[in-house]
């Protein structure tokens, strides 16, 4: 997740510096020719370029800058940087790649402009107008990127595991990164148990022995497991103990970064060597692509089964007693519980409150030859067209159009508990359909295979992969014996 989060935030400053340069073109040919010329008549010209004479070549300075900030080490997002030195960098770029396009454009590109010379003023302007704008907004950048983290908006916090060397210098070097967005919460100490309360100003809340109550009693998205010495042997132990818990687990190993296999998941934080053993899949620009494609998706579904909907709410109302829409708690990304929305398939037992449609949270899963279910209900559950309304989740963000379908949170306690790899499954949100469903994997099937297959759509994640499955839905997902 942090090279995720790093290319994030460089494909931001790279995005925004671009925009930027553009901005600072267009300003110096304004000022060029229109400021300066009032308040200096000596800088006046008879018959002023037109614009496109001189923004054609000095584009040329985009791409120029760009590359000397990347040469500059400018788009290694490095949080403990003073800004005072980021703008003497900023500004020591611009110059560089002003002079070396100035160079580039009369040495190579002037016959392209038939044979025209550019105003030297011109590039001046660029530089300071350049500099002055891309030091503004990356000021700005930090100042609100700071003011969000102040807020606790966009944050992971994490426990720690570890209250040794290694467990001391991930904290301080998670601390002085506050780019990456994780904040440790509380430490928990590697010894089996510990009377220590405090380390580096945090709670210590226990030991290994204590750690599921902790994490219990704690909620944090992600665990830090930085061990060393003998008490890096239980790490396997530990491992397997943290099945049980939707967290992010990784593994600082004390080790030089350079020593580790090439084919290992690694990640490195001032000189700290991480292993990702489980980690969201859905991070930086894979996070907000997949959050754009629900929106898009869940208004347009909502648009073109706008009248499918509101016939099936009408016969729903007419086919008897109770409510059209059935209402549950399910549990989504990160173990967060939610409101399912579907429509009402069953007859309400007599005990029930009238909106609880509570014949269903009994039994594990439903039997296609239940008696509750209705003749319109069986024709919705067999067309899939009952969970139309989940649509409204995915555009609240409760769920994402493609995922493993949510469960209830009294099945995922049994779970957790009973099959061992069922809580990583809540690392990514809960979707509509998935790669288990359009493999035929529903209603009432294998607990473990759907398991098998939700795990592995969670490693082997990708935009395309999700396109995939919901292509696949159309011809595979909606209707099937199963569902019934």
């Amino acid at each position: 997740m942090l090279r995720e989060q790093h290319r994030f935030f460089r494909s931001v400053l790279i995005a925004l510096d671009t925009t930027v340069v553009a901005g600072a073109v267009v300003a110096a040919w304004r000022i060029r020719f229109d400021v300066l010329p009032r308040f200096f008549p000596a800088t006046r010209v008879e018959e002023p370029a037109p614009y496109a004479t001189h923004a054609l070549p000095l584009l040329v300075l985009v791409p120029f800058v760009l590359f000397t900030l990347h040469w500059l080490g400018l788009y290694r997002v490095r949080r403990d940087r003073p800004f005072i030195g980021e703008a003497f960098l900023l500004a020591r770029g611009v110059v560089i790649a002003t002079f070396l396009s100035f160079a580039f454009i009369q040495f190579f590109s002037k016959p392209l402009f038939d044979g025209r010379d550019f105003s030297r003023l011109q590039y001046m302007v660029f530089a300071g107008t350049a500099a002055t704008m891309l030091t503004a907004w990356r000021a700005g950048f930090r100042l609100s990127l700071g003011g969000l983290r102040r807020r606790g908006w966009n944050l992971r916090h994490v426990a720690i595991v570890g209250t040794g060397r290694m467990g001391q210098r991930a904290f301080d070097a998670f601390t002085r990164h506050g780019w990456t967005g994780i904040r440790p919460a509380y430490f928990i100490s590697h010894h089996a148990t510990s009377t220590r309360e405090q380390c580096r100003g945090l709670p210590v809340h226990g030991g290994l022995d204590d750690l599921e109550r902790i994490l219990d009693a704690h909620e944090v998205s992600g665990v830090i497991l930085a061990l060393q010495g003998r008490s890096a042997l239980e790490l396997p132990v530990i491992v397997r103990r943290l099945e049980r818990y939707p967290v992010d687990v990784r593994i600082i190993p004390d080790m030089d970064p350079r020593l580790l296999l090439i084919n290992m998941a690694v990640n490195e934080l001032d000189g700290l060597a991480i292993l990702s053993m489980r980690e969201s899949p859905l991070s930086g620009w894979g996070a907000v692509a997949k959050r754009a494609i629900d929106i898009a998706g869940s208004i347009v579904g909502l648009l073109v089964f706008a009248l499918p909907m509101l016939l099936i709410a009408l016969l729903t109302r007419l086919s008897g007693p109770g409510p059209v829409l059935f209402r549950q708690k399910r549990v989504s990304m990160g173990g967060q519980p939610f409101t399912l929305y579907k429509f009402r398939t069953m007859v309400p037992r007599p005990a029930s409150p009238p909106n609880a449609d509570a014949g269903r949270g009994t039994d594990a899963w439903t039997r296609r030859d239940d008696p509750r279910i209705t003749r319109l209900g069986r024709l919705l559950r067999s067309s899939s067209l009952d969970e139309l309304p989940q649509l409204f989740n995915v555009l609240r963000g409760d769920m994402s159009l493609v995922g493993p379908r949510p469960e209830r949170p009294e099945l995922i306690e049994t779970f957790r508990e009973d099959r061992r790899g069922y809580m990583p499954r809540h690392i990514v949100k809960a979707g509509i359909t998935g790669w288990a469903q359009v493999n035929g994997l529903r209603g009432d099937t294998s607990l473990d295979k759907r398991l098998q297959y939700d795990l592995f759509y969670i490693r082997n994640w990708s935009l395309g992969f999700d396109l995939r499955i919901l292509w696949m839905t159309l011809f595979r997902g909606f209707v099937h014996p199963n569902a019934g």
